[in-house]
C-alpha cells in the first residue's frame, strides 16, 4: 500500500496551491484529479485579485498566463426593454485580471509539478478511509492510497467532507449555479468594441431582467482574444423555477442589444456550468479534522459582494495556508492561519451580505423602476417636459419610499 506525505483531492486553485507549496518545501505530494488534466472540469466567472495573494506567490506572478488588467468595471440594472449601466473607468486602483481556468490552472500545475509534486489525472477519489477518527487516506476505484495528511479541494459540494461527518449537507440556500460561454472575438475586434489600450480589460456584472427579477445575476469578462460571459442563478430560486429553461436565459442575456452588440461574430469555444457557494459568511464549513484539512469552494470560501464576486483569492490563500501548517508540522494551525489572514476579515466584514443579496426587489423591483425613470428623464415630448420632482414622484410615490428606506438601511449592516 503506498503512502504519502500528503494527498491533496482536486487539482483546483486551492489544491495546486496546495501542493504547489508544499514541494517547494521539499514535502512529497500527491494531486488526485478527476478530470483528463488539471483545469478541465474547473469553471468560475474568470476574474482573479491578486494583490491579496500577491506577497504569498511572489516568483508566480510575472509569468502567470493572466489575460487582461481590468482597468474599467461596473454594473448594468436590466429591464424588460433597456438598462441603466454605472461603469468605473481610469480609477480601478485593486490590480485584478481576468483570466482562462483551463489555461491558468494547466500552467500552475507544470509550476507544482516542477517544484516536485506528482499529479495524477483521470483519478476520481470515491471516498475518504478513517482510522481511529483519523483520515489516513483515499479510496480510488479498488485502490487505497495512504497518507498523513489528506487536503480536500474537492469543490463545492464537498461530499467528501460530508462522507466522514465533518459537516451536513451543504445547504440549498448557500449554494448557485453559474453556466458560462467563452466567446472568441479577436483581440482588434473585441478592444475597438469596448474602447480599450492593449492588454486592458472590461468586467461588468448584470442585474434584473437577465434572471428575469430572480436571486442572481449576469457577468462579462474581456480575455485577450475572447468574452467570458454567464449567469449565476441561486439554488433556491432554481428549487421553485417556473420560468424558462435555464439555458434559455443564456440565449435571451446574449441577444439582448447591451451584449449582441459586443459578441457579434464570436464563436462560442466553451459551454460550461458549475456549482458555486453563495452562502458568504454563514455558509462557510469547517475546515479540519485529524488528518484532514479542507480548502476552496469545499470549504465555502466564495463572496458575493454584489458589486463584485470573489472566490480566486480565497482558493489560492486556503491552499496556501493549509499547506504552511503541514510544513510547519502543526495541521491543527490551519484553521488560525485562516482566521489570521484577509480570508476570515472579508467574511466577518460581510457576513450579512448573502441576506441582503437575498431581497427580492433588488431584482425584480429596482432595476425596472430605474430603467422606467431614466427613460422618461431622458424623454422630450412635444407638450414639454414634465418637472423633474414630479417625476420623481411619480415613479417613487410616498408609499414606496418607505420600503426604499428600509432596503437602505439594510446596507447599515455592510
Amino acid at each position: 500500500m503506498e503512502k504519502f506525505s500528503v494527498i491533496v483531492v482536486g487539482a483546483g486553485l486551492a489544491g495546486l496551491a496546495c501542493a504547489y507549496t508544499l514541494a517547494r518545501g521539499d514535502i512529497d505530494v500527491l494531486v488526485l484529479e478527476r478530470g483528463d488534466y488539471a483545469g478541465a472540469k474547473n469553471v468560475t466567472g474568470g476574474r482573479l485579485y491578486v494583490e491579496p495573494v500577491r506577497s504569498l506567490f511572489p516568483e508566480l506572478w510575472a509569468k502567470a498566463p493572466l489575460e487582461r488588467k481590468i482597468t474599467r468595471e461596473g454594473f448594468t440594472l436590466v429591464g424588460k426593454e433597456g438598462s441603466v449601466s454605472v461603469e468605473l473607468a481610469g480609477g480601478v486602483k485593486v490590480e485584478s485580471y481576468s483570466l482562462l481556468r483551463a489555461k491558468f490552472d494547466r500552467w500552475l500545475a507544470d509550476q507544482a509539478e516542477s517544484a516536485g509534486a506528482m499529479i495524477m489525472t483521470k483519478a476520481l477519489v470515491s471516498d475518504l478511509v478513517e482510522e481511529n477518527g483519523r483520515i489516513i487516506g483515499v479510496q480510488v476505484e479498488d485502490e487505497v492510497l495512504q497518507a498523513d495528511y489528506i487536503v480536500c479541494a474537492e469543490g463545492a459540494l464537498s461530499l467528501l467532507a460530508e462522507g466522514v461527518g465533518l459537516h451536513p449537507p451543504v445547504k440549498c440556500e448557500n449554494m448557485a449555479l453559474g453556466i458560462k460561454e467563452v466567446i472568441s472575438i479577436s483581440r482588434e475586434a473585441l478592444e475597438e468594441r469596448f474602447l480599450l489600450p492593449p492588454g486592458e480589460g472590461v468586467a461588468r456584472l448584470f442585474v434584473g431582467e437577465v434572471t428575469e427579477g430572480n436571486f442572481g445575476g449576469g457577468f462579462l469578462y474581456t480575455n485577450q482574444e475572447s468574452i467570458s460571459l454567464g449567469l449565476v442563478i441561486a439554488c433556491e430560486t432554481l428549487t421553485s423555477w417556473r420560468g424558462m429553461e435555464i439555458y434559455k436565459l443564456l440565449d435571451n442575456f446574449k441577444s439582448r442589444p447591451e451584449i449582441a452588440a459586443v459578441i457579434r461574430g464570436g464563436e462560442t469555444v466553451e459551454y460550461a456550468a458549475h456549482l458555486v457557494p453563495e452562502g458568504g459568511g454563514k455558509g462557510l464549513l469547517p475546515l479540519y479534522r485529524p488528518g484532514l484539512m479542507v480548502v476552496g469552494d469545499a470549504a465555502g470560501f466564495a463572496l458575493n459582494l454584489g458589486f463584485t464576486v470573489r472566490g480566486m483569492d480565497y482558493a489560492l490563500a486556503s491552499g496556501y495556508y493549509a499547506a504552511q501548517a503541514i510544513l510547519k508540522k502543526r495541521p491543527e494551525d490551519y484553521e488560525k492561519l485562516v482566521a489570521a489572514s484577509f480570508v476570515a476579515k472579508d467574511f466577518e466584514n460581510f457576513r450579512s451580505m448573502r441576506d441582503f443579496l437575498g431581497r427580492e426587489r433588488l431584482y425584480a423591483y429596482y432595476p425596472q423602476k430605474i430603467v422606467d425613470f431614466m427613460s422618461d428623464l431622458y424623454t422630450i415630448p412635444a407638450e414639454g417636459k414634465e418637472r423633474i420632482f414630479s417625476l420623481l414622484r411619480r415613479h417613487f410615490p410616498w408609499r414606496e419610499l418607505w420600503r426604499v428606506w428600509q432596503d437602505f438601511c439594510e446596507l447599515r449592516r455592510l
